[in-house]
Order: structure tokens, then sequence, then C-alpha cells
């Protein structure tokens, strides 16, 4: 099987150390920013969660995600804006958005662009590795940046969550097994992601997210992500308690959008 995360990870990382500006210059400004603007501009991604799940029984984070390593294109030339709009239509109550260009095709223009359209807080996602990456996401206006258990140590971890908070971004924290959920939970998560999909094949186990819902300690909002179809699903994984489900290619491939992010919410509801 291709080690995708494996790929994508070097070529991160790479990138990190070609990038010329120096880390400790610009996380110090993008801290001084953070701290005289306070939230302003913020959208509260967590607590938009947390009413879309109060409201309807679950909270559906919609994905804009042109392509993937694994599926190759899914829409390559959707109109993130426009998405956003039949997402939020739907009942959204946030959306995702991929910025990598190499292997998903995305760019933060698509963020920009899709933030912009409407209401809904943003999740800058991406194979985040470094203090630029973090700064970056709140740079173009992110809401929320993804942190990956699998492709940080429990220091880079650590130091990323902080500086997300320092930064009034939500940190998304992505696990895929029980070590790496202990690993987000020691260092403080409260906002985790179960991604059914293993970032080094790309297969799915639709069984991985009611597993791992079983193990979640109270506090923590649960998001289950990868591998959702319909509105069984949803039911099926808001019964052991997530509170919010992130979808990508269902909803990409959708010649409705806005209505399948509705049925999604059907069970639920």
């Amino acid at each position: 099987m291709p080690a995708y995360l494996d790929s994508i990870l070097v070529a991160h990382r790479t990138a990190m150390s070609e990038d010329p500006r120096d880390a400790a210059s610009v996380v110090e400004e993008a801290c001084s920013l953070a701290a005289r603007e306070g939230m302003a501009g913020r959208r509260p991604f967590v607590e938009a969660i947390l009413a879309g799940h109060a409201a309807r029984g679950m909270a559906v984070i919609s994905e804009i995600k042109r392509r993937s390593p694994s599926k190759g294109d899914l829409d390559p030339t959707l109109d993130p804006a426009s998405v956003a709009m039949e997402y939020e239509a739907g009942g959204a109550s946030c959306l995702s958005v991929l910025t990598d260009e190499e292997f998903f095709g995305g760019s933060r223009h698509d963020l920009v662009a899709a933030r912009a359209a409407g209401n809904l807080p943003v999740l800058r996602k991406d194979f985040t590795v470094g203090p630029l990456d973090v700064c970056d996401a709140r740079t173009m206006g992110a809401d929320a940046v993804l942190l990956i258990v699998a492709a940080l140590d429990d220091f880079e971890l650590a130091t990323l969550l902080a500086l997300a908070r320092d930064l009034g971004l939500a940190p998304l924290v992505e696990v895929h097994d029980e070590a790496e959920l202990d690993r987000a939970l020691a260092v403080g998560a409260d906002l985790i992601g179960v991604n059914q999909r293993d970032l080094r094949t790309f297969e799915v186990d639709r069984e991985r997210a009611l597993r791992m819902g079983e193990r979640m300690p109270e506090g923590v909002v649960a998001v289950a992500e990868s591998g959702i179809r319909d509105a069984a699903d949803v039911e099926r994984l808001a019964s052991v308690g997530y509170v919010a489900v992130l979808v990508g290619e269902t909803l990409v491939r959708s010649s409705d959008r806005a209505s399948a992010v509705d049925r999604l919410l059907g069970a639920s509801a």
C-alpha cells in the first residue's frame, strides 16, 4: 500500500525548512496581533458545533476538497464560495477547507473565498507541521486549525496546540487509535476528531469511530471524520457520543449539496 502520510509529511516538512521567514519573529508578531485584536473577527468554531448539535442532534462540518491522493479528482473546478453557500443553506455548522495544493489541489485562496461567502466558522484542513503553519492559518482567516497526532511528536503537538489557542484558533486534534487518543488527552486537547481513514493507506474503517467513541472522556467535543455516507451513519455515531461529523467526499460529489447536508441530519433531527 502507498504510504500517503509519509510522502505528504516529507513534502510539508521540506517546505517548512525552506521557508525563508524567521519562525520566532512570525510567531511573536502573530501573538501580538492576536492579543490586540482578541476575538474580533473570529467565528467561534466549537460553539457553532455545539449549537448545531443542540438544534439537530448532530453538527455537520462540510468539507471543500478538490481531489484526494487515493480517489483522484473529486471536483477540480469547484467554486469554493458557491460550495460554501450551498453547505450553509443545507444546515452545515462549520466548513473545512483543504489548503494543501500538491496533494489535494487546494489553496489559501479557497479558504478565503469560502469564508467570505457566508457566516460559518472555517477549519484550515492541512498537514500542520510547525508554528508557521499555525500562524498562516490565522493570517488567512481560519477559525480552527487541524493538528494530526500521527504527524507530530509530543513536543510539537503540545507547542502547536498552545500556539493555536494563543492565536484564537480552535485546535481540532485528529487521532486514529487509542494510543493517539491518549497522547491527545495528555496535552489537553478537548476538541478531538477520530479519522476513520488510515492516512498511510487511505483505507476507511467505518467501525473505528464507534470503537473510539466509547473511550472519549466527558468534556471532550468529539468529531467523527471520513467514511460517513448517510443519515444512518450519522445516527450510529450520535449514539456513541459524537456531536459532529466532518464529511467531504459524499458532499463534494453530490449534485445538490445543500440537500445532501440536510439529508445527513435527517436521522438525528
